[in-house]
């Protein structure tokens, strides 16, 4: 018999169950606590499973017990495979009743104060059984990790990650915008240096969009306006607009897609074109080789066909 075979005759979910629980807990106690189990018991299935594969999978040290590369593996393992088993039930519970189901969506914050909630609306008017779980988040680990099923954020050419499919749905240029009754709001002709005195709400310097806010004014010869709220969140930066006191930088798309546009005015300030080019597009990120479930598909239809329409309007 094979070690492929024997793996397969002898391993059960819940040894890949109580493995991943006393890795994460870096403790046999605590992991038997959390299992509601002896532990001796959870020792002792730790045991069996070394000696199913053959290999040593945990090690003691100072931080507490620690995955071997052997253990590492066979995690990565057991996260893959609880996915696959979740996304099949996903299927089945779908087939079964085509108007219920979940998906979990990691989104930066422009698609989140934009674009996201007008595809989640459209949807769930549809198919209001069918839960969404939304984080921030604009990272790849998460899907890698499977903590997420998609994500929507910045498709960069320059990153190659070749586990990872890319999708672009638009550009997303910068505009320089304000409330409705800021005092700049109905100037037809307005340039760079003339805004650095003014009241300004910017994101952090390590951004995407901080450094891209940096290298402009640098570009212009002019000092970076002291922000007098430094904010990340889209959603505090349209608040603050909203007075009619300060002014931000704010990707287009979040004024094309926001239900509060109305209350915005982008000033017609220049920005030099090779610049703003230089901006990742938004696009919808997955991981290769993992079947989407078909709610996933579902949201992309629909994501893409908003896009799609959006991009027809403003062209």
């Amino acid at each position: 018999m094979t070690l492929v075979d024997r793996v397969a005759h002898r391993l059960k979910l819940r040894d890949l169950r109580l493995f991943d629980a006393v890795v994460r807990s870096r403790s046999m106690a605590r992991a038997a606590a959390h299992l509601h189990l002896t532990q001796p018991a959870v020792s002792k299935a730790v045991s069996e499973l070394e000696h199913i594969l053959g290999v040593r999978l945990l090690e003691r040290s100072r931080q507490g017990i620690e995955p071997t590369p052997h253990g590492l593996a066979l995690l990565r393992s057991g996260v893959a495979i609880f996915d696959d088993l979740r996304q099949g039930v996903q299927e089945i519970e779908f087939l079964s009743d085509p108007t219920s189901g979940e998906l979990r969506i990691g989104a930066i914050g422009p698609v989140i104060g934009g674009l996201l909630p007008i595809a989640l609306d459209r949807i769930s008017r549809r198919y209001p059984r069918i839960v969404f779980h939304v984080s921030m988040t604009g990272t790849t680990r998460d899907l890698r990790e499977r903590n997420i099923d998609l994500l929507l954020g910045r498709v960069s050419a320059a990153r190659n990650e070749e586990d990872i499919a890319r999708e672009v749905l638009f550009d997303e240029p910068m505009s320089v915008a304000v409330g409705s009754r800021h005092r700049l709001a109905r100037r037809r002709k307005v340039a760079l240096s003339d805004l650095v005195d003014d009241l300004w709400t910017l994101p952090r310097h390590d951004t995407v969009i901080g450094e891209f806010i940096q290298e402009l004014f640098q570009r212009t010869g002019l000092q970076i306006p002291p922000a007098t709220i430094i904010c990340n969140p889209i959603e505090m930066q349209h608040e603050l607009l909203m007075t009619g006191r300060f002014m931000a930088l704010i990707p287009r798309s979040v004024l094309r897609f926001s239900s509060r546009r109305g209350s915005i005015t982008v000033l017609p300030v220049e920005l030099p074109s090779d610049l703003v080019s230089r901006l990742s597009p938004l696009g919808i990120l997955t991981l290769k080789k993992r079947t989407l479930s078909p709610v996933a598909q579902l949201f992309l239809r629909t994501i893409r066909e908003i896009a799609r329409t959006k991009r027809s309007q403003a062209a």
